[in-house]
């Protein structure tokens, strides 16, 4: 069960997080107007059809955002790591959610006020250029996405993955072991294809020495190759 009222400064605190363009005041009224929870691995945090009523910013943790078609499989539009936003899109559009959020990890996420952060909004430009800077950025990574999952082929869509997987979270200490374990089936998911042809395709990279398996655990051996793939499509 997800736990409202946990402690958590990370979402504001942060360097890297939009609400730095804030002064200390701003901060003081948004901390007041906001609540953070805890979810652990496998809860919902929306719904696809929920009304937004508040901005979501993921604090701790990893998320999946999803949207389910024919058949009930899913069909991954976005992965997330803190300090990230998600589910704004509709917050501002006034739309209800077009996917559904769950979290892949223990996650902790804060939620502020929908008033609260209009009235920060329209007082701060700084902070609203911020919000409009992070907006476009996922427009422009959307439909670089939308060609990669229709145009590209099966290799190259894994490839793709991997590699924004890289880019989102990272690699272990290692610097070769991606920093997130995903089953085969959200692999497949997030790369538009069967979890037969993921799992067949991984093998494939696996015996070419592009990547190393062990369980959920992928580690990329030859970076420049698995690009060389991508770019190939």
């Amino acid at each position: 069960m997800n736990k409202k009222g946990v402690s958590s400064s990370n979402w504001i605190d942060n360097k890297a997080s939009a609400f730095n363009k804030l002064s200390q005041k701003e901060k003081d009224l948004v901390l007041q107007h906001h609540i953070c929870t805890f979810y652990k691995k496998g809860e919902i945090i929306f719904k696809e059809g929920d009304k937004p009523t508040s901005l979501i910013c993921l604090s701790e943790g990893k998320v999946k955002i999803f949207k389910e078609g024919v058949g009930g499989r899913e069909q991954i539009v976005r992965m997330a790591k803190p300090i990230s936003f998600i589910g704004y899109r509709a917050l501002f559009a006034e739309e209800n959610y077009n996917s559904s959020c769950v979290a892949i990890e223990d996650s902790i996420v804060a939620m502020v006020e929908k008033e609260c952060l209009y009235s920060l909004l329209r007082s701060n430009p700084d902070f609203a250029f911020e919000i409009i800077k992070r907006l476009a950025t996922e427009l422009g990574f959307a439909n670089t996405r939308t060609v990669t999952l229709t145009q590209k082929h099966i290799r190259g869509r894994l490839a793709e993955s991997l590699l924004f997987l890289k880019d989102t979270y990272g690699f272990e200490e290692d610097s070769k072991t991606l920093k997130v374990y995903l089953s085969r089936e959200d692999i497949a998911n997030l790369s538009n294809m069967t979890t037969s042809n993921a799992i067949r395709t991984l093998v494939t990279f696996s015996g070419e020495n592009v990547i190393a398996l062990d369980g959920r655990k992928i580690k990329i051996l030859d970076l420049m190759q698995l690009e060389r793939i991508s770019e190939l499509g």
